[in-house]
């Protein structure tokens, strides 16, 4: 059962990040925007059922919770302190589950060449801009691309962070011009 470490306030007023001494995943990214997404995910289910919650997204040693705008903070964050508590640590299944994803990786139909150009944006945000979406309780993944157009979805925190849609697309898009002069980046 993971213990909360911390709580910490993220740029999104909404969003609120737990901090865990154990981990929920093992590099598995587990991120729902409804509570239908979360059906199968028993601690998103829990957190779904409390009123106010409207997106929830974890992965290792963290979890951040996103409401509506309308509950008191101190309360929500007393209420969904339960579930997280409750819910069961990861595991080995968990660790095999993170080596099949990675495994996947980008297939389908893909070209070769667009792989390795994904391949080099991914390494690019992994370097440059996912460590600071984590910090701030969120993250963001490649959609896909096509031609010059890169779609990226937000997740946690800034997946409804007004600066997520307009500055932070923006930067993204300057900074991924460094290897693709000529992409552009689109939220999905």
């Amino acid at each position: 059962m993971p213990k909360i470490a911390e709580i910490e306030p993220t740029p999104n007023p909404n969003a609120m990040k737990f901090i865990l001494r154990e981990p929920l995943t093992w590099g598995i990214t587990r991120s729902y925007d409804h509570p239908d997404q979360a059906q199968d995910d028993p601690l998103a289910s829990r957190l779904f059922q409390i009123e106010h919650v409207v997106n929830v997204f974890y992965v290792d040693h963290w979890i951040t919770v996103t409401q509506d705008g309308k509950a008191d903070w101190q309360e929500l964050m007393r209420r969904l302190a339960v579930p997280i508590r409750d819910a069961p640590g990861a595991d080995a299944a968990s660790a095999h589950l993170a080596e099949q994803a990675a495994a996947i990786g980008t297939a389908g139909s893909v070209s070769e060449a667009d792989r390795e150009r994904i391949a080099r944006i991914n390494a690019l945000l992994d370097e440059q801009v996912r460590p600071y979406l984590q910090g701030d309780g969120g993250d963001l993944y490649v959609v896909g691309l096509d031609g010059n157009t890169l779609s990226v979805h937000y997740q946690g925190a800034c997946g409804s962070c007004p600066s997520s849609i307009s500055g932070t697309l923006v930067g993204i898009e300057n900074l991924l011009r460094q290897i693709e002069p000529d992409i552009e980046v689109v939220a999905a």
